[in-house]
């Protein structure tokens, strides 16, 4: 039995993945009715507002709870997790350590899934502890590869992860608003310019994912003296490459901020 603590967009994103893969058995806790209503007739699981009758029900629990709100719940909850219960915490900047000393368990997995998650094309990095058992290794990577790719990285990793891939799509989507102001700005009507800049961020990407790298994408569109090339050097100009420097570390400690506060 699956049990999630927690029913926001990242939860059911996930129940979505899981019921498509035959993954059954979901019961989800959470404190507001009007979602406990969405998921129950969208998704068919079973709900409650119990988080303690939740553990004592289900052997994989999956902490979908925000980072500042860690500290309640595993104070909640601590007292009804035994030794063979699995944790999966997908909270950004809470660490493996920090759960390990609030919970009795040494069965915990730290996962950063991301937004596009909703359409399963998400991106989630596991960290776990060394004596996780394989076998349920296998079927918990499964749960996360209902919703996209996974790969498994050591924690110290994860301020990286959260950065790039958890925030991401927040960056990138802020790009592209901008690409739609910019080419509104060059006379395109709003609906033209949202088409042609998310369209061609998609076929930038399945392109890029055929294993293609950036650099030789980029050279191909880039004709001497073209209009590629003249805006690639006010790129250059404007410090491109510092900015996002920048916009990543900022991410990283945050990410790190919310760890020490966990």
């Amino acid at each position: 039995m699956i049990g999630f603590i927690g029913g926001g967009n990242m939860a059911e994103a996930m129940i979505k993945g899981m019921i498509q893969n035959n993954m059954k058995d979901i019961t989800v806790s959470e404190p507001r009715s009007e979602r406990r209503v969405h998921l129950e007739k969208n998704y068919n699981v079973v709900t409650t507002h119990d988080n303690i009758a939740l553990v004592n029900k289900c052997n994989i629990i999956i902490l979908a709870v925000k980072p500042q709100n860690m500290d309640e719940v595993t104070s909640e909850i601590a007292e009804h997790i035994t030794p063979e219960k699995f944790i999966i915490s997908i909270a950004a900047g809470i660490t493996l350590s920090y759960l390990t000393s609030k919970l009795k368990t040494s069965k915990i997995i730290r996962v950063m899934p991301n937004t596009p998650a909703l359409v399963q094309e998400g991106m989630s990095v596991l960290s776990l502890c060394e004596c996780f058992p394989d076998v349920e290794m296998t079927f918990i990577r499964g749960i996360f590869m209902s919703i996209g790719k996974v790969m498994v990285l050591p924690e110290k990793y994860m301020d990286a992860v959260t950065a790039l891939s958890g925030s991401g799509p927040g960056f990138l989507a802020f790009i592209i608003e901008k690409f739609i102001d910019a080419g509104v700005k060059a006379g395109l009507s709003k609906d033209a310019a949202t088409e042609l800049a998310i369209q061609t961020f998609i076929g930038t990407a399945k392109l890029l994912e055929t294993g293609m790298p950036p650099s030789k994408l980029r050279e191909m569109v880039t004709s001497p003296g073209g209009t590629t090339a003249a805006g690639l050097k006010v790129f250059e100009e404007k410090g491109l490459q510092n900015l996002i420097d920048s916009v990543i570390l900022a991410a990283v400690e945050r990410s790190k901020e919310l760890g020490r506060k966990g």
